[in-house]
């Protein structure tokens, strides 16, 4: 063995020798401080967001190939890159060289708003182009599953996708037999226009070309390497593992004899997030590198083996190969485990996972093992004494030392048999989204009939996702043996797999009824399948199958997407050089694309910087009997532990009205407080120390987690608000009809793409600190900041370039940490440095308020509602934040677009033990606009009619009045309604879903339209001023400051086209430079969907005063350039710098009187969109949205409808997969990509159709414009209610006629619960107080 080994691999073409390897780095570390490549990004840590894609290129000396692929440079240890060359988003182009047309095109198609995942989604883009240069949609859609976006809705990200395909401009879609170019877009036929109108926001012919012969060569020393290496053993050591990486099937053998405890890791996909997140250590780890024995692929007499080192990639590949190849008859498995590997994790996994590390692994969810299993698949060992072969079966799966691995064995390969005549093999998953996700419950099954008999000869069952590892359901299937296929044996299958596959009521992951549903429906299914099979075969024999039963067969996979924008082109008066209308690129967007874009965690480290790591309370109440800090600080590296005692006098900080603790002392309230926080002098060091520090706790009670405990324990936050218009008691007498109902809403996390991030550094001198941190307010980080440091407001200064995502999360949470980590800096005078990994941000920073909504109307038999009653409670958590706030919000836009004459709308904030809620976008009126929405569709199905018509009937008509007795013009809400009903052609697809689900039993379509009216304005004038500096330099450029934060909402760009537009300079001459405390002073949150609006009118104004200052010269000599002016206002001692200021829009609310001016303008809109839901799982898939929104006159379209997508998509997870899970003890499970999801690629609309209404109002705003960054989330509930549609057609079909009540989110689970059946009836039902369950509902 060679001990002394080097690691040798290069980075975007440059050699890279590392002598002193630590096993225990990963790539991503490695490049980003090693190599200082930072933009390759740090997401998730756990491969599951696509943010860290690189591309790893391998030469293969026996097949003289070379391999690109796709990979999570955090789960990539360093050691295991020997000999490949890898290539970061630097490497393919910037912009000091050439951008490559991956970045560009990404750029100007508007593919990037925060940025932060761009470089993975251009590297994922990039290693698609590099194997196939001419891609299909299908592959488009593939090699981008595994990359997550937060701020684009991704049609931008697609769209500059689709430029590289064949058929960029085809949808590809032949669902109703048409393709769109045939008939215009999406069937409907063409509009003639004028050109008022644009439906493009870029212009392709502009692009620069893909040329693949101008990519990077894979290094000839790589391959000379590869073909003359010596066949030795490399081994690096470090201070606590080593890791052997064998290139001979010997070594390897020889290798698991010295070390049979050691793991074998091929893609670190199983050991890696193990390691990572569950705390599993290895001493030695062994991998094997490039041995052929583990790559082999043979086709033999009765099957094909499969080298256990394959990807999983590869194994797709020779795969779907093999179904090309052979006979059907013979490749039924190969069908079958195709169909999972298609959605099994994202390409990267898939690139890195292999086949022998998913198979040994043997997690309870593999969605391979169970289709191997019945595919009687057989595994080859081998060790140094011989080989064997062993059954892939259940005493395998369980583990059981006489079927398992030996120590020292090593599994070589595994045969997976063919197919015969007369056998099946399907297999079945529900996960809570599409793609990329673990199955919730999964399933392979296997039938042979003999000879055509239609006699059940062999049957074979498993299920993953539904006990400790994959179950067989072997006793049933030995009962169901030489039954004919038919119902009653279907009925006998499902009772006796429901009683061998047991699951108690407090199984782990929780969903115990759902699972128990699938797995009788996944039974059903596999019936329906192969009787059709069967009678395909043997018309004469087999009955066939009842037409509507037939579509229960297919999937719900939407493969190809189509988009189309529709918005106002820029008055042809204005000026050519004008910016202000047009589509204008991020300004930060080719830096996005390029990696060179820096956010707070990519600049460079400070001299003896140190890094703060937190440690959190492990209990939702508790009192703390000690803390034993020892161990930690006897850990090398370890520097300090700053606790509450060293905070003493300035542990807390009034936020808003209440004083808030930064450290927990004597007492905590929520799992996930901060208690204290640990220095070192690295990251590595100060996570390490930080697991060490001991807390020992004594519980207390009540630990209430739950808006019904709350109440019970009259725990709330002060005052109650109410708000009350009309006469409500005396309507209710008058009405035809009153209901009553209620509705829960899950809370959401923000799931940011950047995690809160912060770097404080000490001047020296003068007790001044600089804190460069990712935040929404600067101003709120330099008061508390300087309030734990006892200093004046003049010595800290908070800088802030770009925020990688938002939404309101950067907030007050953020000023905890910050005042902490410049604590600990200014303590030890040097830099500290902390940036939260996801799980601890989702732990520490929690979300949108979960609501309990009930009402009560009063409505005529025509569904007018003239009474309305309603109570609003949401979960605030321990402390209060911005909890009143959002209340407020809640109940001052919960009627949304309707006119209620009588209303009362009273409101609390719950106390519970769960981290704060805080801000997120919308503000309360996602969870109040829902409530309000519920009570609509309540209202129409008593009222028997369309939800849409109740809608219309009750919304505001012209000029009418609020609640808060504010005006209100609602002539372009109607405006919106109208064009909406038209351009969705909303009447014939409703008939045309009626139809469909007439026709169709197990599949239903649903379709639904919603209005919105968003408010927007602050809660005072105060909190709506904002300021700006504009300077002049004599070449002529300018340079813009301005009170607004940059966090992907493109405020940057639409603050540069005002600075254009007032001064009249080109956009290409104006330059800014970031948001400081130090150029403007007392800023407001960037928030509220004002940024843009408030800070540009302060430049505006500081805009003018130049140019009225610069009149005289100008008029002088009008011909001149702006360098000419400005020299000249300089020699006449004109002063070429100006302050803007701008005091906010008047704003005012009495909640003693219920009236107030609150809001300066409203946004309209309207939302039509159509699902499909499968009523045996629960899973749905999104056919089609259209969007219509009154903006007024925009800005910048491109921007403005990326907010609304992004908005939408946002939404649309916030009411349907995104569902946060607790432990009856407080504990957050759902702390990361793995377990909680957000829309990918593959959720989005099939088709997506957004259209602006052409501009009619001038308003006191910027240019007449209006702000979009929240309106558009509670667009995402017309989804909800389009499945609340699909859901009541299924129902009514199984005559169940009651009242139909979903909450939010309308996840697979509450779907397929709610399509109740003969399945959902056989399950067996816990009672309630029998057990104790996995997770409670929040």
């Amino acid at each position: 063995m060679d001990r002394a080994a080097e690691l040798l691999f290069y980075v975007n073409g440059r050699k890279v020798i590392e002598k002193n390897v630590d096993p225990e780095t990963m790539l991503l570390p490695y490049l980003r401080k090693k190599l200082r490549l930072t933009g390759t990004k740090y997401g998730c840590g756990g491969g599951d967001c696509g943010a860290c894609t690189v591309m790893i290129s391998r030469y293969n000396p026996v097949t003289k190939k070379i391999r690109h692929y796709p990979a999570n440079a955090c789960l990539i240890p360093v050691c295991s890159v020997h000999g490949a060359a890898i290539t970061t988003v630097e490497g393919i182009g910037s912009t000091k060289t050439r951008i490559h047309p991956v970045q560009e095109r990404i750029a100007k198609c508007h593919g990037t708003q925060c940025g932060f995942c761009t470089p993975g989604m251009v590297m994922s883009m990039y290693t698609l182009l590099r194997n196939h240069p001419d891609p299909t949609l299908d592959q488009l859609t593939d090699a981008l599953g595994g990359n997550l976006c937060r701020c684009t809705g991704y049609r931008p990200i697609i769209d500059a996708c689709k430029t590289f395909c064949n058929t960029s401009g085809c949808c590809q879609r032949k669902e109703n037999g048409v393709c769109c170019l045939n008939q215009g877009m999406n069937g409907l036929p063409e509009v003639e226009e004028g050109d008022e109108t644009s439906k493009k926001l870029f212009s392709e012919e502009e692009f620069l070309p893909l040329d693949p012969t101008q990519e990077l060569i894979f290094p000839p020393e790589l391959m000379i390497m590869a073909e003359k290496q010596p066949q030795r053993t490399r081994v690096f050591g470090g201070d606590r593992m080593t890791w052997i990486s064998p290139v001979t099937l010997k070594d390897l053998l020889e290798a698991k004899v010295k070390y049979p405890q050691a793991p074998v890791i091929m893609g670190n996909t199983s050991t890696g997030p193990a390691v990572k997140f569950k705390g599993v250590f290895h001493a030695v780890v062994i991998s094997p590198d490039r041995i052929e024995e583990l790559n082999v692929v043979n086709y033999t007499y009765n099957g094909l083996t499969l080298g256990a080192g394959l990807s999983l990639a590869q194994v797709k590949d020779i795969l779907a190969d093999a179904v090309l190849k052979l006979p059907e008859e013979k490749t039924q498995t190969y069908q079958a485990l195709l169909k999972h590997l298609r959605t099994l994790a994202g390409s990267q996994i898939r690139n890195m996972a292999s086949l022998g590390g998913h198979i040994v692994s043997r997690h309870l969810d593999s969605d391979l093992n169970p289709i191997l299993a019945v595919g009687n698949c057989t595994l080859n060992l081998l060790s140094k004494e011989g080989g064997r072969q062993i059954p892939l079966n259940e005493q395998f799966l369980r583990k059981c030392p006489s079927a398992d691995l030996k120590p020292e064995e090593i599994l070589i390969s595994v045969n997976i048999p063919y197919s015969r005549k007369w056998e099946f093999v399907s297999a079945f998953r529900q996960a809570q989204r599409q793609q990329n996700a673990l199955a919730i419950v999964n399933s392979g099954m296997r039938v042979f009939f003999g000879e055509g008999s239609g006699t059940v000869r062999e049957l074979s069952i498993s299920y993953g996702g539904v006990g400790p590892t994959t179950i067989c359901a072997k006793n049933s299937c030995q009962k169901l043996i030489g039954r004919p296929w038919n119902e009653e044996m279907l009925d006998a299958a499902c009772r006796l797999v429901l009683e061998e596959v047991f699951l108690p009521g407090s199984a782990p992951g929780g969903k115990v009824e759902f699972k128990r549903t699938l797995i009788v429906s996944f039974l059903f299914k596999f019936y329906l399948e192969v009787s059709q099979i069967l009678k395909r075969m043997d018309p004469i024999h087999y009955p066939s199958l009842e037409d509507k039963y037939e579509s229960a067969l297919e999937d719900l996979y939407s493969r190809h997407r189509w988009s189309a924008v529709n918005y106002q082109n820029v008055d042809p008066k204005q000026l050519p050089q004008d910016p202000i209308g047009h589509p204008i690129m991020h300004l930060s967007g080719i830096k996005h694309a390029t990696g060179e874009a820096i956010y707070c965690d990519d600049m460079p480290a400070v001299d003896r910087e140190l890094f703060l790591a937190t440690v959190t309370s492990s209990r939702a109440h508790a009192k703390i009997v000690s803390i034993d800090l020892s161990e930690a600080l006897s850990l090398p590296g370890v520097v300090d532990v700053v606790t509450e005692e060293h905070l003493e006098g300035v542990n807390s900080f009034c936020f808003l009205t209440k004083p808030e603790k930064l450290l927990g002392s004597e007492e905590v309230f929520w799992v996930g407080q901060i208690v204290c926080a640990v220095i070192a002098e690295s990251e590595v060091q100060a996570r390490r120390a930080a697991k060490l520090v001991k807390i020992v706790y004594q519980d207390l009670e009540p630990v209430i987690l739950t808006i019904e405990e709350a109440i019970q324990h009259n725990s709330f936050f002060e005052p109650e608000r109410k708000l009350e218009y009309g006469n409500v008691d005396e309507a209710f007498k008058v009405v035809d009809q009153i209901i009553e109902g209620e509705i829960h809403l899950g809370g959401q996390e923000h799931f940011y793409m950047e995690t809160q991030s912060m770097l404080a550094v000490p001047k020296g001198e003068d007790q001044e600190m600089d804190i460069y941190v990712s935040t929404q307010y600067p101003k709120s980080i330099q008061d508390v900041v300087a309030s734990v440091l006892k200093l004046p407001a003049n010595k800290v200064m908070c800088h802030v370039k770009r925020v990688g995502g938002a939404f309101g999360g950067k907030t007050f949470r953020t000023g905890i940490m910050a005042a902490i980590t410049a604590f600990a800096a200014n303590k030890h005078g040097r830099a500290v440095r902390c940036i939260l990994e996801r799980g601890e941000d989702m732990l520490i920073t929690a979300g949108r308020h979960p609501y309990l909504g009930k009402y009560k109307a009063g409505f005529m038999n025509d569904g007018r509602i003239l009474a309305l009653e309603m109570e609003h409670y949401s979960n605030g958590g321990a402390s209060l934040d911005e909890s009143l706030f959002v209340l407020e919000c809640g109940i001052l836009k919960m009627e949304n677009c309707y006119k209620f004459p009588n209303l009362r709308c009273r409101g609390r904030a719950c106390r519970t033990n769960l981290p704060p809620n805080t801000a997120f976008r919308g503000f309360g009126f996602p969870q109040a606009g829902l409530i309000t929405e519920s009570c609509i569709t309540d209202v129409a199905a008593k009222c028997g009619l369309p939800p849409e018509k109740v809608r219309m009937i009750n919304m505001y008509k012209e000029i009418d009045q609020t609640p808060y007795k504010q005006e209100i013009n609602a002539k372009n809400l109607t405006q919106c309604w109208k064009e909406c009903m038209a351009m969705s052609s909303y009447s014939l697809r409703k008939a045309a879903v009626e139809k469909f689900n007439s026709e169709n039993y197990w599949k239903k379509k649903g379709l639904a339209m919603v209005p919105v009216k968003y408010p927007v304005g602050f809660n005072s004038r105060a909190a709506g001023q904002a300021a700006a500096l504009v300077h002049i330099y004599l070449d002529g450029s300018v340079l813009v400051t301005h009170g607004g934060i940059e966090m992907g909402q493109g405020v940057h760009t639409k603050m540069i086209q005002v600075a254009s537009r007032e001064l009249g300079v080109p956009l290409s001459d104006v330059h800014l430079r970031g948001t400081s405390t130090e150029t403007v002073p007392n800023t407001n949150i960037s928030g509220g969907s004002l940024v843009a609006d408030l800070n540009g009118l302060a430049i505006k104004d500081a805009c003018q005063t130049l140019r009225k200052r610069l009149e005289p010269i100008i008029s002088k000599n009008p011909r001149g350039t702006w360098k000419d002016w400005a020299q000249a206002a300089f020699d006449e001692s004109i002063s070429l710098s100006a302050t803007g200021y701008f005091r906010g829009y008047e704003s005012s609310m009495n909640w003693e009187t219920g009236e107030g001016q609150m809001f300066e303008y409203f946004v309209f809109g309207a939302a039509c969109s159509e699902v499909e839901i499968d009523c045996l799982t629960g899973a749905h898939k999104n056919i089609r949205t259209d969007i219509v929104m009154d903006i007024g006159h925009s800005i910048n379209p491109a921007i403005d409808i990326g907010q609304i997508e992004g908005a939408f998509v946002q939404g649309m997870g916030l009411y349907t997969i995104e569902e946060l899970s607790y432990s009856p003890q407080g504990v957050l499970y759902t702390c990361g990509p793995d377990q909680y999801k957000i829309p990918t690629i593959c959720d989005i609309p099939t088709e997506f159709h957004i259209s602006l209404l052409p501009p009619s109002q001038n308003l006191n705003t910027l240019y007449s414009s209006k702000g979009m960054g929240e309106s558009g989330i509670f667009l995402g509930s017309s989804v909800f209610f389009a499945i609340h549609d699909a859901v009541s057609a299924a129902r009514r079909e199984r005559g169940l006629l009651g009242p139909l009540k979903l909450n939010s989110p309308l996840t697979p689970e509450k779907i397929r619960m709610a399509c109740e059946d003969k399945f959902t009836k056989m399950i067996p039902r816990d009672k309630p107080g029998s057990y104790v369950p996995w997770n409670i509902p929040i």
